[in-house]
């Protein structure tokens, strides 16, 4: 249950994101959310090897290059999901910031498992 309610909270703040951010276009709904869900396996999966990979790089920019990640993350799903369209890096960038911005709020009124 836990689950299903972080992938809906994912999801709606990529929803949120996509109308905010000019660069990142959603065509259905159905694509916003297996978009969200290939986003959460990818954080699940590849982002750990990521960070290790970079970890120089983020002890020496305080973890600010995480958010480099995060971009990449929405970069990579935006080449496998057809119908969630991202136009470069910096709609990338701006929309994981909405992105992580929005789901920690929201996070706040779920709580922990």
């Amino acid at each position: 249950m836990y689950f299903l309610i972080k992938w809906a909270i994912n999801t709606i703040a990529l929803g949120v994101a996509a109308i905010i951010v000019k660069g990142v276009v959603v065509h259905s709904v159905v694509a916003l959310a297996v978009a969200s869900l290939i986003i959460g396996f990818l954080n699940a999966s590849l982002k750990p090897i990521m960070i290790i990979l970079t970890l120089p790089l983020n002890i020496l920019t305080m973890g600010l290059f995480t958010l480099v990640i995060n971009t990449i993350m929405i970069l990579i799903t935006s080449q496998i999901v057809r119908g969630f369209d991202v136009s470069g890096f910096w709609a990338a960038f701006v929309a994981s910031l909405f992105m992580s911005f929005i789901s920690f709020i929201l996070s706040m009124f779920v709580g922990e498992e």
